[in-house]
């Protein structure tokens, strides 16, 4: 008699989600995503693929470049609204540290790069998982708007707002408001951006970064009270950044209002005491929603995906997820602070303190701002695989 496949309920179809369900496809499991959307959404925004995400995505065999393109930006840094640059470097220089330079494309076409490569009817809309029963068992049962599936595992890839997190860690502090709001957009190609830059005023930042395809994924912040929502949002980005630097009025008016995301910019108040219960693992967001100060949210959720198939495929399932906690909690939770941290700098209002800041960052030597982002683009492992590249 053959052996029966294994099987994985994942609750959420976003990047985290279908990155897990592609790891754990390509060593044989049966997997079903469920997603609580009616399907693909047509509005999106940006994703940077920082190396370690990347070499994440290499060691499942996904080329995250065949249907998105493989262009990249020719610099990335931080300037000031007068286009002054912060600091500076060249894809150039972090190709030959990391083995690659990061990668900038539309959320949208890597989530269909990904779902094109998972079998026809892994991927269920609008299913939203309503619970989990029998989590401490051999079998437990999700249950979705759709009808119920039996797994061995339940991986929750199912956002910031995770229900699965709030019904199995009822005492946890739960979500922290930054204190910003964010903006996204993508404009069509034809632009002249070409370096990815984020621009730092007081208590404001805008972003352009060109996506591999040819257009440039667009966002700005501004510090202002949770729930705030302007009703024209061109209008509301040129008050905030219409007079800084070129490109930027330029882009702002480009900008389709219909097609901006906004998002207050929220974290997890605290670490979870660990990424799994029973059968069912929390991965991306759900386990360690953190501030986008580092770029750093959707590449830890690929991380999180493709180390938790390793441990599936080598171990039993309540082992496998305990050893999951065990090689991620600890990362996770420390870029989450470290993103915190940038955050709080970066959305200074008083004039000395952001005169401050900025004289700092100028000051930095460029050998200690590279060994900064050692920990983030050379931190991605296999649990008993080679040592990160040397620094």
């Amino acid at each position: 008699m053959p052996e029966r496949r294994r099987r994985a309920v994942i609750a959420g179809g976003g990047i985290g989600g279908l990155t897990a369900a592609l790891a754990l496809h390509r060593r044989g499991w049966h997997v079903t995503v469920c997603e609580r959307a009616d399907g693909p959404s047509a509005v999106g925004a940006g994703i940077v693929l920082a190396p370690n995400a990347l070499r994440a995505f290499d060691a499942i065999g996904f080329d995250a470049t065949r249907d998105g393109g493989g262009a990249v930006p020719a610099a990335m840094g931080l300037r000031r609204p007068s286009g002054a640059w912060l600091s500076r470097a060249d894809t150039a220089t972090m190709t030959v540290r990391y083995g690659g330079p990061p990668l900038a494309v539309h959320r949208g076409d890597l989530a269909a790069a990904l779902t094109a490569v998972l079998p026809a009817d892994a991927l269920r809309y609008g299913a939203a998982v309503t619970e989990v029963t029998g989590a401490d068992g051999d079998r437990p049962v999700v249950r979705t708007s759709r009808g119920e599936f039996a797994a061995d595992v339940v991986i929750a890839a199912d956002g910031i707002h995770s229900p699965l997190r709030r019904r199995y860690f009822p005492g946890h502090r739960g979500l922290r408001y930054s204190g910003e709001t964010a903006w996204r957009t993508v404009l069509p190609s034809g632009g002249a951006v070409t370096e990815a830059a984020e621009t730092w005023g007081r208590g404001r930042r805008f972003g352009a970064v060109p996506l591999a395809d040819g257009r440039t994924y667009l966002y700005a912040t501004a510090v202002v009270p949770a729930g705030y929502r302007p009703g024209d949002v061109r209008t509301e980005l040129l008050r905030h950044h219409g007079t800084w630097h070129d490109p930027i009025p330029a882009l702002l008016e480009r900008v389709d209002p219909a097609a901006v995301l906004q998002h207050d910019l929220y974290d997890l108040a605290g670490p979870l005491p660990r990424l799994h219960h029973g059968r069912v693992a929390w991965i991306g967001d759900a386990a360690h929603a953190m501030t986008p100060n580092l770029g750093q949210g959707g590449c830890q959720a690929v991380e999180d995906a493709v180390v938790l198939a390793h441990l599936l495929d080598a171990l039993p399932a309540p082992a496998a997820l305990a050893a999951y906690t065990r090689a991620r909690l600890a990362r996770t939770d420390a870029l989450r602070v470290r993103s915190r941290r940038a955050g709080r700098i970066a959305a200074l209002t008083h004039p000395v303190a952001v005169a401050a800041r900025d004289l700092a960052l100028r000051a930095t030597p460029a050998r200690a701002a590279r060994r900064a982002l050692d920990d983030l683009f050379d931190g991605f492992t296999l649990p008993g695989g080679p040592a990160p590249h040397p620094a």
